[in-house]
């Protein structure tokens, strides 16, 4: 039996992660998916948060399961008795960072094997970093994630903005005048209750 690893900090979890995952999946007889829990990448979300969003993002994989650890990669990998190491590049600049950490690890644990999985297409341009970015100034970003993982998104940035395909539940109605149109203000912009 073959247990593979596939590491990240997943803040948030996203299409990448889940294309990587699940094709891993096809591949291991076991993959845990281990989110690091690493306070110095200040991470949006709490490694509870973490945690329940790629659980309920893999639930219908039956030989995944999802934890989160402390410390050096490697080293929680030869603890949880990993066989393999599961990665995802999108780009050249992917392939350099881990084929670098790759050796570093191969020189710690020397039984521990790299598998890099080439992400599909239609996720090569994603990162977590720019699904935050967008999220946080309330752009489009709704296919580069899953819906639960958008409304936790949308939680933690709390948008006041309208967004015709998400309208906030907290953005401010319009004053109705006494035809039940909405009232303008003295410069012309829309009255809106406080």
């Amino acid at each position: 039996m073959t247990r593979a690893m596939y590491p990240g900090t997943f803040d948030p979890f996203h299409l990448g992660h889940f294309d990587i995952a699940s094709r891993a999946s096809a591949i291991f007889d076991e993959l845990i998916v281990a989110i690091n829990d690493n306070p110095i990448k200040n991470p949006l979300f709490e490694p509870h948060e973490r945690i329940e969003m790629a659980q309920a993002a893999l639930s219908h994989l039956n030989n995944v399961s999802v934890i989160t650890y402390q410390g050096l990669t490697v080293e929680f990998a030869r603890q949880a008795e990993v066989d393999v190491m599961v990665r995802g590049l999108r780009n050249v600049a992917d392939y350099q960072f881990e084929h670098q950490i790759g050796w570093a690890n191969r020189h710690m644990a020397p039984n521990i094997e790299l598998c890099c999985l080439f992400c599909s297409p239609e996720y090569a341009y994603i990162s977590a970093t720019i699904v935050k970015e967008v999220a946080s100034l309330n752009g489009k970003y709704s296919s580069w994630v899953m819906p639960h993982i958008e409304r936790a998104l949308r939680a933690k940035f709390m948008h006041t903005q309208s967004d015709p395909d998400h309208p906030a539940d907290n953005a401010p109605e319009p004053l109705l005048d006494a035809t039940g149109n909405p009232s303008s203000s003295r410069d012309g912009k829309l009255a809106y209750h406080n």
